[in-house]
């Protein structure tokens, strides 16, 4: 355990949920190069401690469910004992079940539901807790970019419609999150990042 004077000295305390792979990991290994200390959750526990292992020494690894209200606050009051109160939060948690509406099945509808919905509000309620208390912090939710998850989709025709004929790496949205979170008169904001795909609309 180490205590609040030392802990003052260290860099930042942040929780990556969905820290363990693509979008999550990204932003882990941006701000571990930052000095930040990193909390990387994932439901799969051996594939975050390999992650927290990559980032180096120092990192936690952690196993939640974030569509668990019991496993959510769990997880915060572990990262608290571990490594300090959190100043930065990052939500990178997601499945994808993307099928036609018609062929969508309801348990699918239900568990991005509260997977995507649901434990994004859960751990903001969290983290909104402990920022309070400390009387400052900084979260940022990410949306939909090309990852393992995405993989399957028809990506020749989706990169038709993107300006810059590409879909976003990881590696491109962590920057944008590293500056959302960084940036003190920054808030509330939505920072779009789709390589103009929004100007097509």
């Amino acid at each position: 355990m180490v205590n609040s004077e030392r802990r003052a000295k260290m860099g930042k305390v942040c929780a990556v949920f969905g820290g363990s792979r693509g979008i999550g990991r990204a932003v882990a290994e941006l701000l571990a190069q930052k000095g930040c200390r990193l909390a990387v959750i994932a439901r799969n526990l051996d594939v975050a401690q390999t992650t927290a292992r990559h980032l180096g020494a120092g990192h936690l690894a952690l196993s939640c469910d974030v569509s668990n209200e019991q496993e959510v606050q769990k997880t915060f009051e572990e990262m608290q004992r571990s490594l300090g109160p959190i100043s930065y939060l990052v939500n990178a948690a997601g499945i994808n079940r993307d099928a036609l509406l018609l062929r969508t099945k309801t348990e699918d509808m239900i568990a991005q539901i509260h997977t995507n919905l649901l434990g994004t509000m859960l751990t903001c309620r969290a983290a909104v807790k402990v920022m309070i208390q400390q009387q400052g912090g900084a979260i940022v939710n990410i949306g939909f970019i090309r990852t393992e998850m995405t993989a399957h989709l028809e990506e020749d025709q989706l990169k038709k419609a993107i300006p810059l004929g590409r879909f976003g790496e990881p590696h491109e949205v962590a920057q944008a999150v590293v500056f959302l979170l960084e940036s003190p008169y920054v808030t509330g904001s939505v920072l779009v990042v789709d390589g103009g795909l929004q100007l097509m609309t």
